[in-house]
């Protein structure tokens, strides 16, 4: 006798929470996540459907198969997840759960799924985030950003909390949060900002420019020397 699992068919697609690294393409011209674990070699978008990892034909989430996207219930949990060393600087993504989905006692693995906000922890000097910035590493194509506050960004390549969200598109919403403090990047185009993403955007490009000047200070003093 094959054992079924109970079906549910819920008015409203379930919600859940996740951790997950930022990205950036090469390019420069798309954004988005990839994962801390099983499939983390494969970057998605705000809105994405899973496949199996394995290379094998059936669709996820297969019940024989750990293929799918996943998630927990609760905030905390996957909050929690975030005190490791090597998931510091991963952001919290909250999430709708959408098409098929197995659900277990601590959270779902799922088909497909919907990012409706990614929340960005502090810089690493503990200054509230106001960009994303290269975090050093990577994927085929794809550059791995890291939370940064205006005076560690530099010169790295990094792009506002805003541009992120509006690179990502579909509707996606980037919220920054430093103690009690938070900021809230809506997408949509550059000219619709409001208030503290034209201060992010000003502090980061402030940044950039003090970079720039003590880059160059240092290169006419050399030359002086000379």
């Amino acid at each position: 006798m094959r054992l079924r699992l109970p079906e549910e068919r819920p008015t409203e697609p379930p919600t859940g929470f996740k951790i997950a690294h930022p990205v950036l393409s090469q390019d420069g011209t798309r954004a988005g996540f990839t994962g801390v674990s099983l499939g983390g070699a494969l970057p998605y978008g705000v809105v994405a459907d899973a496949s199996c990892v394995y290379g094998r034909r059936h669709r996820a989430p297969a019940r024989r198969c750990d293929c799918g996207f996943h998630c927990v219930h609760e905030r905390t949990a996957a909050e929690a997840l975030l005190c490791t060393a090597e998931h510091r600087a991963a952001v919290l993504l909250d999430i709708t759960v959408l098409g098929a989905y197995i659900r277990f006692e601590r959270g779902f693995r799922y088909a497909r799924q919907r990012v409706r906000t990614a929340t960005v922890g502090p810089c690493a000097c503990a200054a509230r985030a106001v960009a994303l910035a290269d975090a050093g590493w990577g994927r085929p194509g794809w550059r791995a950003l890291a939370a940064a506050c205006a005076g560690c960004v530099r010169g790295r390549t990094s792009v506002s909390l805003a541009a992120f969200a509006r690179l990502a598109g579909d509707g996606l919403r980037v919220v920054a949060g430093s103690g009690t403090e938070t900021v809230t990047a809506e997408p949509g185009p550059p000219e619709g900002l409001g208030v503290p993403e034209l201060v992010a955007e000003a502090a980061l490009l402030q940044a950039r420019l003090d970079w720039f000047q003590s880059r160059l200070a240092r290169l006419e003093g050399g030359t002086a020397q000379q």
